[in-house]
């Protein structure tokens, strides 16, 4: 087996950016690296997602995939909140927090972007690194939601930890938000 491919093989991500293919194979000529990775994937070795973006194989961490596309990025929103059982909707399309508004579907993952604003996206309190992709906790994923969504209805709040929303709601630097997380605490007593 080629060495570059052993390197690569060697990486723990599911996902790589030609930025972490550049940096595992030590390649700093930008037309060296295209040439690789095309070679690569021509040959099944790779595959190529997107402009920028490729997987080891088929068996992907849709997760992963949706938080390499853009930098910086985190998972949030209706997916955090589903799995922490504030909300009991059911979302095929994974939500992610970033600088641009936009919903793309690659292979057979459907991944929302939502922008929030730089001082938001890039204060990592209440981001957490797991799997090689990063996601909010539910408090974070809650007040990301009722900053972008005032009004939203969510189904469950008991698991959410006010205390946590109260420290965390200054990085937002909005007293309308710190506004409605008193409301929504006073609605959920």
């Amino acid at each position: 087996m080629d060495s570059l491919i052993a390197k690569l093989y060697q990486s723990p991500k599911t996902i790589l950016s030609s930025k972490d293919l550049a940096l595992i194979w030590e390649i700093n000529d930008e037309q060296s690296l295209y040439a690789k990775t095309a070679y690569y994937v021509k040959q099944e070795v790779l595959v190529r997602l997107t402009r920028g973006v490729f997987a080891k194989n088929k068996d992907f961490n849709p997760k992963e995939l949706a938080t390499s596309i853009y930098t910086p990025s985190y998972i949030s929103f209706e997916t955090v909140l589903r799995e922490a059982g504030v909300i009991f909707q059911h979302y095929e399309a994974i939500f992610v927090a970033t600088k641009w508004t936009k919903t793309m579907t690659i292979d057979k993952s459907t991944i929302t972007f939502r922008k929030l604003k730089d001082t938001v996206l890039f204060n990592s309190t209440g981001i957490v690194s797991k799997d090689n992709y990063s996601i909010a906790t539910p408090e974070r994923a809650f007040l990301d939601m009722i900053y972008l969504f005032p009004n939203y209805y969510f189904d469950n709040l008991k698991s959410i930890d006010w205390e946590k929303c109260g420290e965390l709601v200054k990085i937002y630097n909005n007293k309308s938000l710190a506004k409605r997380l008193n409301k929504y605490q006073k609605n959920s007593q």
